[in-house]
């Protein structure tokens, strides 16, 4: 069972896990980080309140946060055929999980951005710094600590989704530990599968922990 061939099948699980968590991350921060950023800023407190606007997009990110990611990834098969032209393999799980993960990570941002203190959102407007100067030069820089540690929660959030996505077929490490461990009873698969994603998890931990405290104005 431990030959070569069964060593670069492991890694090139790992190089397809890390490839459908990096690239799904990325997408899922490109919808999810202006949403929080909205969130924020058009909240009762905010700096542009809309409460309709902020009422309709809080609803839909709680929806969409409340679907479970098996249920959804089936869910939007078609969807995902659209966009990548079939329904299995890792390419194909990076859709589902960067609909799943973005409305995650607009919680984050706007959990991060919330921590912001308002005497220096206050001090900007005092000066007359639009909007979107606030944003992309007070709030955001503000927040970075908390924005990267968020950052290395939704990396690991997304390689547990990755995993499961396995399970029909996504590809990554999930894919070997259900087609080896599970299905064919391969126990010792199925543990190496476990330690390589518990060290792929402690890795992104590590350096988001390590960045956000080099970078925090706090300390």
């Amino acid at each position: 069972m431990w030959d070569e061939s069964t060593g670069l099948m492991l890694l090139q699980g790992v190089g397809e896990s890390l490839y459908m968590t990096l690239v799904s991350t990325v997408f899922a921060y490109l919808i999810g980080l202006p949403i929080g950023v909205f969130l924020v800023t058009s909240a009762k407190d905010g700096i542009r309140p809309r409460a309709l606007l902020f009422k309709i997009l809080d609803v839909i990110v709680n929806l969409t946060r409340s679907i479970p990611f098996l249920i959804l990834l089936v869910a939007i098969l078609p969807f995902t055929r659209l966009v990548t032209g079939t329904t299995i393999g890792s390419t194909a799980a990076i859709v589902p999980l960067t609909l799943s993960a973005a409305p995650f990570i607009a919680r984050l941002v706007e959990s991060s951005l919330k921590e912001v203190d308002a005497g220096i959102v206050e001090a900007a407007q005092s000066m007359g710094a639009s909007n979107f100067q606030i944003v992309r030069k007070v709030l955001l820089p503000e927040a970075k600590p908390s924005l990267l540690v968020g950052g290395a929660i939704a990396v690991t959030t997304v390689l547990g989704y990755s995993a499961m996505a396995g399970f029909v077929g996504g590809g990554g490490l999930g894919a070997i530990a259900t087609n080896y461990g599970y299905y064919r009873f391969q126990n010792g698969i199925m543990l190496i599968t476990v330690v390589f994603l518990v060290l792929i998890v402690q890795i992104f931990q590590g350096i988001g922990m390590k960045i956000a405290i080099s970078l925090d104005r706090r300390k």
